[in-house]
């Protein structure tokens, strides 16, 4: 396929190519793979400035999508791919590959850093492409140490994210440092923090800070100091694509089953047919209850102590109104993966996981009438959009990260149907508040895209 590029990816690919140091907020569905690839390709054989360029990113989008994507387009397909996935001889062998793009999970980004230092080989990649820049907030995990200890030697860096901002500001601190090594927002987390937060709620006795407000004008100047390394861009300013509907369903446990849910929340401690369940703090208490409100959980010794199946009879009602339209269902907990699979075999269906290549390929040709996903696995870069527009969320979850990517696996670029997004809320329950804490948490993010969004003046595609 030919690649004619909309002007706001024409601008993105320009920005990659005169920024040796780029953070692309780009929306899912905007293209951020192909405008990466093109860049490749100008900066690899038009210029003549990089070698060798690593992609660190999503397991199934390292291994599934970019290889994907340089095949889809005529101006990338003699790019070379080598996909460093597997065993370790497996990945070894990929590294020795003479090949231009080089894919690897994030989860091996630390083996592949030992592995060079250990054999003493230098660093050969001079242009780094983070996708998903998120996966890097967390400046204690090891993939972030390992990209420190390499980041002298790369000389060009990019950060792909739609959701540069998911749980707040503070999470953009080592997003940005891992990209310019502490220029922008300082070396270290703490200086960060005290210099545009401020201790929200705290324990006065032991001075334990439990969050952060930020400092007035802080929003402000933390957008200031990174809009030179910077381009933001919402898919809705962009493209001219279907408008998502988003429904919510509800369901009401019954008197029994209620009390259940009312004497675990009160008293962090309830007993089903003999088998005793407990939470120890609030952040347990949460996922427990998340999980009663979707009918099943987990007993203190690991049995499923199935509770209601009100989200099943839902489910099952769902599905069947889709009236044989391909229909994705998200999940959380195991259990509901387990019940799920079970009550629409009973009733018929053939539901099938998403989870390898094969899997991915019959969804987008339309030969899965229901996909199941987890938010946890199959949230990033998987396009989905081609098998189907109706996604159903059958548990709640915390994150808004997770949520929205795995929302824009049908609602993006190529998607010809107005998508539909169900959610089943158990009423009175935690459900509830999460929907809620997702509308809230989004305020943030959206300030932060449109404080950095790009200024491009050719118009809108």
């Amino acid at each position: 396929m030919k690649y004619t590029p909309h002007s706001y990816q024409a601008y993105a690919i320009e920005f990659i190519k005169t920024h040796l140091i780029a953070l692309l907020f780009l929306d899912m569905g905007l293209g951020k793979t192909s405008i990466c690839l093109m860049a490749i390709k100008e900066l690899m054989y038009r210029e003549f400035s990089i070698t060798k360029v690593l992609v660190v990113a999503p397991l199934r989008v390292a291994r599934d999508t970019w290889p994907a994507e340089v095949r889809k387009w005529e101006e990338v397909s003699g790019l070379r791919v080598s996909v460093l996935i597997g065993t370790s001889k497996e990945r070894e062998a990929a590294l020795q590959r003479n090949a231009d793009i080089y894919t690897i999970n994030r989860e091996n980004l630390k083996w592949l850093v030992d592995y060079l230092e250990s054999h003493r080989k230098k660093w050969p990649f001079d242009m780094v492409i983070l996708d998903e820049l998120s996966s890097f907030k967390n400046p204690k995990s090891l993939r972030f140490k390992a990209l420190r200890r390499v980041r002298p030697y790369i000389k060009r860096i990019v950060g792909l994210t739609g959701t540069p901002a998911s749980n707040g500001l503070m999470d953009l601190w080592a997003e940005v440092a891992a990209v310019d090594g502490g220029k922008r927002l300082g070396r270290f987390i703490g200086n960060y923090r005290a210099s545009y937060f401020t201790p929200d709620r705290m324990n006065p006795y032991t001075g334990i800070v439990y969050s952060y407000s930020l400092r007035p004008g802080a929003e402000e100047e933390i957008y200031d100091r990174i809009s030179d390394i910077t381009i933001s861009m919402k898919a809705k300013d962009y493209l001219h694509m279907p408008e998502a509907v988003m429904v919510k369903h509800e369901v009401t446990m019954d008197k029994s089953e209620r009390s259940v849910y009312e004497k675990l929340k009160e008293e962090l401690v309830t007993t089903v047919k003999g088998e005793e369940i407990t939470a120890s703090n609030a952040a347990v208490l949460s996922g427990k209850l998340l999980q009663l409100a979707s009918g099943a959980i987990y007993s203190d010794d690991g049995k499923i102590m199935n509770i209601h199946e009100k989200k099943l009879d839902m489910l099952s009602d769902l599905v069947e109104q889709a009236n044989g339209k391909p229909v994705l269902v998200a999940y959380w907990f195991k259990h509901d993966h387990e019940r799920i699979m079970k009550r629409l075999t009973d009733e018929g269906y053939h539901p099938r996981d998403l989870k390898t290549s094969k899997d991915i390929e019959d969804w987008n040709e339309g030969v899965i009438e229901v996909g199941l996903i987890s938010p946890a696995s199959a949230g990033h870069g998987l396009n989905l959009q081609e098998g189907g527009h109706i996604l159903i969320w059958y548990s709640m979850i915390w994150s808004l990260e997770m949520y929205q990517q795995t929302n824009h696996r049908l609602d993006r670029q190529g998607q010809k149907e107005v998508v539909s997004i169900h959610h089943i809320i158990t009423k009175g329950t935690v459900d509830e508040d999460v929907m809620k804490a997702l509308d809230e948490k989004d305020v943030t993010q959206e300030k932060l895209i449109a404080a950095v969004k790009a200024n491009i003046t050719e118009g809108r595609e």
